[in-house]
């Protein structure tokens, strides 16, 4: 056994010894105690066994989601625990020692016992995430919402005032399982009545195939009267599962490409393409996957031939740290970016215009939502599915419905 290995059993088994014990002082019912040992073992037996079987030339399956799922549940509520646990052990320690060097009564043990009024609150807060990541996994892995934002450019041409664009990423369709809510989801998109429907990419996990059951409640997408335009994001290039050969890799990748034509979507793929509305134009500019630490195909120059800094220009990156990198202060000026990525993390605390927070803030500096650099632009969509952890907690999945207003830039 390796000892990387090693080390995470032995915090395992600090992390389970912890919460035990919270456990231990709360209740002394012998049954209580017993079911929980059972419980506690059955699940961290049920992690590793399934671990150990996961096959990088298959990747993520749906027991594979339930998995990471049940590790979350057991983990973090536990790591909540263990914190408070060991800040009162460092507590006890210290009065041990001070009444130890004060002669203090030296029949009596030297840790004092622990109090049940910490091994409750322990357990009370470690029953937040633990409610959470249940709700997340049953209610908000499929609780869309649909966020509105209206955008304001003075060289916005004046036939285009009032435009409205819908945006839908990071769909990850094989890690669905619920066509009902899916159907609903078609159903939000449609009564939008937007007059142009973006997609910034991953369709699906790693496979062609997790698309097809899916097909006929996409094409259940109404068309929209400007069109219906997508790109590819990082999952779409397969690079996540080890391929018996390029060959099949290559096969895979090719299918996936052919699944927006599928479903109606003009897949571009560093190229870009005018729509007109009256006398006046805007260019629609889609990018290959660019991420900092990702597949960098995006070719910008290549994207944007025939355009200049003039045009209006809604450029298509699934990943936004292409914007952060790239394009925000790019001479060509590119108005608006759409941008997906990053699913907020599917875990956060959002509170409409007063606060957002998610881990994914200490990777990404644009996560979710709008930013602004200069009259620039940027929307990171917070993802139509979900990944790895099958749900979502305080980041809903999203549709974005956006309207281009001419006028002077607010935020």
């Amino acid at each position: 056994m390796s000892p990387r290995w090693i080390i995470f059993f032995i915090i395992i088994a600090v992390i389970e010894l912890y919460a035990f014990q919270a456990v231990k002082t709360v209740t002394k019912v012998r049954w209580i105690q017993i079911a929980y040992i059972f419980i506690s073992l059955s699940a961290v037996v049920f992690i590793f066994y399934q671990f150990s079987k996961f096959d990088r030339t298959v990747g993520q399956t749906p027991m594979f989601m339930l998995t990471i799922g049940v590790l979350l549940l057991v983990l973090l509520p536990k790591l909540l625990i263990t914190f408070f646990m060991l800040v009162e052990d460092v507590l006890r320690i210290l009065v041990g020692t001070k009444n130890y060097i004060a002669d203090y009564d030296k029949q009596a043990p030297f840790l004092p016992e622990r109090r049940q009024f910490v091994s409750r609150v322990a357990l009370g807060i470690a029953a937040i995430p633990f409610l959470s990541l249940i709700y997340g996994m049953t209610v908000g892995k499929y609780n869309f919402k649909v966020i509105r934002q209206t955008l304001f450019f003075p060289d916005l041409p004046d036939d285009f005032d009032g435009f409205t664009i819908t945006q839908i990423s990071d769909v990850h369709s094989g890690s669905f399982d619920n066509p009902e809510k899916i159907s609903y989801a078609i159903d939000l998109i449609n009564q939008q009545n937007s007059d142009l429907l973006l997609f910034t990419g991953d369709i699906v996990n790693t496979h062609a195939k997790e698309m097809h059951p899916w097909l006929d409640t996409f094409n259940k997408i109404q068309k929209h009267e400007f069109g219906k335009f997508s790109i590819l994001g990082n999952h779409d290039y397969g690079e996540y599962i080890d391929w018996s050969s390029e060959k099949e890799k290559d096969e895979n990748f090719e299918a996936i490409k052919d699944l927006h034509r599928q479903i109606d979507f003009k897949l571009l793929l560093n190229e870009n393409i005018k729509i007109k509305r009256g006398k006046d134009e805007i260019a629609i500019v889609g990018v290959e996957n660019w991420g900092v630490k990702f597949k960098k195909v995006g070719d910008l120059k290549k994207a944007s031939e025939g355009l200049n800094k003039d045009d209006f220009k809604i450029l298509m990156s699934h990943d936004p740290s292409h914007w952060e990198m790239e394009v925000k202060n790019h001479p060509n000026h590119y108005h608006l970016t759409l941008s997906g990525h990053t699913h907020g993390f599917q875990f956060g605390i959002e509170i409409p215009g007063v606060f957002k927070w998610s881990p994914v803030e200490y990777v990404y500096k644009q996560w979710a939502g709008l930013y602004e650099n200069v009259g620039r632009y940027i929307y990171v969509n917070r993802g139509f599915g979900f990944h790895a952890y099958p749900g979502r907690v305080g980041i809903m999945p999203e549709i974005t419905v956006i309207e281009l207003k001419k006028g002077q830039n607010i935020v």
